[in-house]
Formats: structure tokens, sequence, C-alpha cells
């Protein structure tokens, strides 16, 4: 099994900024990809950033420029910095991993944290 936990949501002004980390643990055996997602209230979860294991990202296009995800392989952590906040991006965060198909391509969520960027 795998556990993802996420932290360093909050509140925040737009215009600020916050870092999330995402720990994860147990079985990491063959994990890939890792993500940020987020859903806000009404609206479909989305995808916000990817990072492969080889360092390889990808951003959604309401993020580029702004948003900057990176791994630390040694410490099993996935980060999303995230800066020049707007209130659109409210909602809460997700971290996710991914195994290759290869090895099952099960996919792992963590809770999430919220994130409010006040106008």
């Amino acid at each position: 099994q795998v556990q993802l936990v996420e932290s360093g949501g909050g509140l925040v002004q737009a215009g600020g900024s916050l870092r999330l980390s995402c720990v994860v643990s147990g079985s990491i055996f063959s994990i890939n990809t890792m993500g940020w997602y987020r859903q806000a209230p009404g609206k479909q979860r989305e995808l916000v950033a990817s990072i492969t294991a080889s360092g390889n990202t990808n951003y959604a296009d309401s993020v580029k420029g702004r948003f900057t995800i990176s791994r630390d392989n040694a410490k099993n952590t996935v980060y999303l910095e995230m800066s020049s906040l707007k209130p659109e991006d409210t909602a809460v965060y997700y971290c996710n991993a991914a195994r290759p198909a290869w090895a099952g391509g099960s996919l792992y969520w963590g809770q999430g944290t919220q994130v409010t960027v006040s106008s």
C-alpha cells in the first residue's frame, strides 16, 4: 500500500505564495509520475502539475509561469511552489502518485489540503 500525506495549505491573499508538500510512504517501488490536482466547489478535479521520476514536468495552462512542481526522490517528497496566487486558485489540492502500466497502473491519492486565496 502507498500513503500520501499533504501539508502546506492555508489562507493567503491574492498575489501571495504558498508551498505544498507531499510525502509518499509505503510500497513505493515503481512509483513514477507524481502530481498535484485540485478541486474547487462545484467543479471537477483537474490536473495542476505533474512530474516524472526523471524530472519531466507538465503544467495546466492556468498555472504556467506561476506554479513550480519539484520532487526530492531521496525524501520521497513532491512539492508545489505556488506564487502570484489568484482567488480562482482556491481549491482543495490533492497529491497523486501513479505506477506505470507495466507495474499495474495503480493511482494513489492524498487526503487533500485546502488552499484559499482571498481577494
